[in-house]
């Protein structure tokens, strides 16, 4: 299998931790300016530096664009609607685990690309989730079965935040320096 020249591996296909591009630690001056203009003119901000293997691994399991990104956010999307016809509790971890995948993908995204929204979006979201796994223990929602409408406005803040962020710094992703 042969891959693009920025997508070259320097091992072989399978091995648990693929190397992508140059994977030499940057200066501090390079690493600072991370988020240039590519974060501006596309929607992903490019990872940052892939220095240790766990970076390495999670820049090889997390969905970032194709077929994966759109198969992981289909199962978020099936597991929000699915409740119509569960009983409330199976409901509630259903939301509960959509909530769950959708803010652990944005947790450990804004730790690799600093997307603006990831701030909102994993931290409302991995609330949301704790919120519906103590309604799923308790066996009723506390907020009127509404907890998918909690989700959207979630994506509705972050989007939001992302717009004030990319409309007064000029990209969407939070660099190291303007932190």
């Amino acid at each position: 299998m042969t891959y693009p020249a920025d997508q070259q591996t320097t091992h072989p296909p399978g091995t648990p931790a693929p190397l992508r591009g140059d994977v030499a630690v940057p200066d501090p001056a390079a690493a600072a300016d991370c988020c240039g203009p590519r974060a501006l003119f596309g929607w992903s901000p490019p990872p940052l530096p892939a220095d240790t293997a766990l970076k390495r691994r999670v820049d090889a399991v997390l969905p970032r664009s194709g077929r994966r990104l759109v198969i992981f956010f289909a199962g978020v999307v099936i597991l929000l609607n699915v409740g119509a016809v569960l009983p409330k509790r199976l409901d509630l971890v259903a939301v509960g685990l959509a909530s769950l995948a959708a803010g652990g993908w944005c947790a450990v995204n804004f730790w690799r690309c600093r997307h603006a929204h990831c701030v909102v979006t994993g931290v409302g979201w991995l609330a949301l989730a704790g919120f519906a796994f103590v309604e799923a223990g308790l066996g009723r929602s506390l907020i009127h079965g509404d907890e998918g409408l909690v989700f959207l406005g979630v994506l509705a803040a972050g989007l939001v935040v992302e717009c004030a962020w990319c409309a007064v710094r000029g990209t969407n992703a939070i660099s190291p320096r303007s932190t």
